[in-house]
């Protein structure tokens, strides 16, 4: 695991899916603690916060929703990392997961080591996210982080409009990176680098909705940049479908 050991809390009502991911991850030199439903979770995690979450959706007395809605409002628990582990596999879920505060989101059934790189990752996401981050957080400032494969960015985007985030949101794929400052939920400025070159505004938004992998970090901070794009969310996304259907037709 690459020196990122840690204690994981396994939320599962499911005793076969507790029993093999606990083998998975304490073979990666984990501590697993285990609960099997989200009351017991949340009652845990105020006695002693884990390094990471891994937690199903459908579970008795707190729902796996509700679980991470309960963590993200608490100060002391509103950064850790939660990675779903459920059979809910909709484009809808995965949003609603990532909405509420969910750091990555892998589909029942799962390869095990899939598994394993998605607790890496979030591993590190959270260790980064700490060492860049002031002292005492406060719930409002959780990251947002996970794959452009689970969520793309035209529904990254339309989730942030609609949330009216104001923020950075940082992207990477292999080389290429992006980063995008939003305020109440519109794109203000982008900056693409591409091979070299730079795009910005609105052509950088049009070029970063050709991605369809990579990784996505959404942090929340004040912005107060001068609009350079000029369209709402809405109006980018009808460009960009029209710009590529010209390109398919023509």
């Amino acid at each position: 695991m690459g020196g990122l050991p840690g204690k994981i809390l396994l939320v599962d009502d499911d005793p076969w899916i507790v029993r093999m991911v606990r083998t998975v991850l304490e073979r990666r030199g984990h501590t697993v603690i285990s609960a099997d439903n989200g009351e017991d979770a949340l009652a845990r995690c105020i006695e002693e916060v884990p390094a990471l979450i891994v937690t199903d959706v459908n579970m008795p007395k707190m729902d796996g929703w509700a679980l991470v809605k309960a963590l993200r409002a608490r100060p002391e628990t509103a950064l850790v990392p939660v990675v779903f582990l459920t059979a809910l596999g909709s484009d809808e879920d995965r949003i609603k997961g990532f909405r509420l505060g969910a750091d990555d989101f892998l589909p029942k059934p799962f390869r095990f080591e899939e598994l394993d790189l998605r607790v890496q990752n979030a591993l590190r996401h959270a260790q980064a996210a700490r060492a860049s981050s002031p002292p005492a957080p406060s719930p409002s400032a959780a990251a947002l982080a996970g794959s452009l494969t689970e969520v793309g960015v035209a529904s990254l985007l339309t989730l942030l409009d609609m949330e009216r985030k104001t923020g950075a949101l940082e992207l990477k794929r292999g080389s290429l990176t992006a980063t995008l400052l939003l305020k109440h939920g519109r794109v203000m400025r982008a900056t693409v680098a591409i091979e070299g070159a730079i795009k910005r505004g609105a052509d950088g938004v049009y070029a970063l909705l050709e991605w369809t992998s990579g990784d996505f970090r959404f942090l929340a901070a004040p912005v107060d940049e001068p609009d350079e794009v000029g369209a709402t969310t809405t109006m980018l996304l009808l460009e960009a479908a029209r710009r590529m259907d010209e390109r398919t037709t023509g």
